[in-house]
């Protein structure tokens, strides 16, 4: 199947449904396809769900295409990516992930956009940064300072106060300030901390365990922190000094942190293009050079569907 990879969920009912309709527009399955499209789509509610809904969207989008029966392509001529079904899959995927954009900002007490870094000052005098893209509800309680980490990373210096114990909710756990400054990035439904100063509890999947400064952890809701682990702090919060710094890491989990930094969508199309692995410091400022970069140096190709759109391959 292909697989559009950008750091979301490609396990979730909505994006696999993106990519069969591909299959489907695309060519016409064979008998063994056809028997996996339909024990998926049979599987859960949700799949057939989200396929009826993404091919009706899918649908309009491609209707909105320039009619060109009138200029049929060789038999021989295929492209890989100026297909009508690809543009149109890719668009949908967008505006999907562009409708979780706006719930998210709907839920925000404090938002940081594309491309923007904010810094506030909390009402007990606690610290917050958020990356860009980045999304923070609070419940400020008489006896508990309540925070949810919506989206994104932030960075968190607290106030202290013994009275009102500061708790950050993220995917599904928490963690609580034990005096200190942290900082939390979500990803693909998983929680990861780092500890700045002091140290931190984390609580999650029925286990909890202490990070101490210098230390990271990660967590989810069905999984207990893992045992922390020492890590350059200063490397791990380099979003705070406008870097990005990837060791070793896939492609897709790549283009989603640039994503963050950048308006539109990018996209790798091809699953040995998507797993393809990335070292490198770039400018979160000028997320245009970090993708010539990455291209140069993967050796990839761009094709830009828009000025907002662009498809990555090999």
């Amino acid at each position: 199947m292909t697989d559009y990879s950008d750091g979301f969920d490609h396990d979730s009912p909505r994006v696999a449904a993106v990519n069969w309709w591909i299959r489907m527009r695309a060519d016409t399955l064979s008998a063994a396809e056809k028997a996996e499209f339909d024990a998926w789509r049979a599987a859960d509610p949700a799949n057939a769900a989200a396929f009826d809904d993404m091919a009706e969207m899918c649908g309009f989008v491609e209707s909105l295409a320039p009619n060109r029966r009138a200029e049929p392509r060789p038999a021989s001529r295929r492209p890989a990516l100026a297909g009508a079904a690809t543009i149109a899959a890719a668009l949908c995927l967008a505006l999907a992930v562009g409708f979780d954009d706006l719930t998210t900002w709907l839920r925000a007490d404090i938002y940081a956009g594309v491309g923007e870094r904010k810094s506030v000052t909390l009402e007990d005098g606690s610290r917050v940064e958020l990356d860009a893209r980045s999304a923070i509800a609070l419940h400020f309680e008489p006896g508990r300072r309540r925070l949810t980490l919506l989206e994104g990373e932030a960075w968190f210096q607290v106030a202290p106060d013994a009275a009102r114990p500061f708790v950050v909710e993220a995917a599904g756990g928490s963690v609580t300030a034990l005096g200190t400054a942290f900082d939390i990035a979500m990803d693909k439904g998983e929680a990861r901390v780092t500890v700045t100063e002091h140290s931190v509890a984390v609580a999650s999947g029925g286990g909890s365990v202490v990070v101490e400064e210098g230390a990271q952890s990660a967590f989810s809701a069905e999984r207990a922190a893992r045992a922390p682990e020492t890590v350059d702090v200063k490397r791990a919060t380099a979003w705070r000094r406008g870097r990005l710094i990837f060791e070793n890491r896939p492609l897709g989990e790549v283009l989603a942190a640039l994503g963050r930094h950048r308006r539109g969508y990018v996209y790798c199309l091809g699953e040995a293009s998507c797993a393809r692995r990335v070292t490198g410091v770039f400018d979160a400022e000028n997320p245009a050079q970090a993708l010539r970069e990455i291209e140069a140096f993967l050796g990839l190709r761009a094709f830009h569907v828009t000025d907002y759109l662009i498809l990555l391959h090999g």
